[in-house]
């Protein structure tokens, strides 16, 4: 199972809503994801547009992936910026990953601003057979 947990989400939530304009929400996430489990493998999808793949750092801990990436000013040194809404700097999100899913598999891939995390269901996770001996004889039943 994939779990996602965010201590400061729901602050950051009505913080933003207070600070809006005129009661309206303010900018979502700057990380946005999704997650689903399709087959034998959980995936998640991480919005970061304007990220470059060389600036994203995975990490895997005691089941924990962090992820972190840096949105770095495309501006120079003399430029003044009239408007800027865009949030820079550095991102990091965490999943905590059941014991249902390999985190020594995880394939990742970025493709037009989209990190994508493959997560295996791991193999001891998967429904097997059993055998059962009863008086000589040997049934198999699924577990």
């Amino acid at each position: 199972m994939l779990m996602r947990t965010d201590p400061f989400r729901e602050l950051d939530q009505l913080t933003q809503q207070f600070f809006g304009v005129n009661g309206t929400t303010a900018r979502p996430a700057v990380m946005p994801l999704d997650a689903y489990r399709q087959g034998d493998q959980f995936v998640a999808h991480f919005d970061l547009p304007g990220v470059d793949a060389d600036s994203i750092d995975l990490d895997v801990e005691r089941n924990v992936l962090t992820v972190r990436a840096e949105r770095r000013p495309v501006t120079g040194d003399d430029v003044e910026l009239q408007v800027a809404e865009r949030p820079r700097g550095t991102f990091s999100r965490q999943l905590f990953l059941g014991d249902t899913l390999d985190a020594d598999r995880i394939e990742a891939s970025y493709d037009a601003g989209v990190l994508t995390l493959r997560i295996p269901v791991a193999d001891q996770a998967k429904p097997r057979k059993i055998a059962i001996a009863s008086g000589g004889e040997t049934k198999q039943i699924n577990a």
